[in-house]
């Protein structure tokens, strides 16, 4: 997900997706623990995802 692409979503629309990945990390992080996860940078890049949509959450609030 590129920087781009949020910067046109809504302020909703960016709450939601937010959300969205926070229960995927969750998941992908218990996948992780049981061992069934297959690709070991999943967890890297929803965390860097995550750290996208707030920031421009954060430059909205400004």
């Amino acid at each position: 997900m590129k920087a781009d692409e949020l910067r046109g979503k809504t302020t909703e629309e960016l709450e939601g997706e937010l959300q969205t990945l926070k229960e995927n990390l969750f998941n992908q992080k218990f996948r992780s623990i049981l061992g069934q996860q297959e690709d070991t940078t999943t967890i890297g890049k929803i965390r860097k995802d995550i750290a996208r949509v707030k920031t421009v959450l954060r430059l909205r609030a400004e």
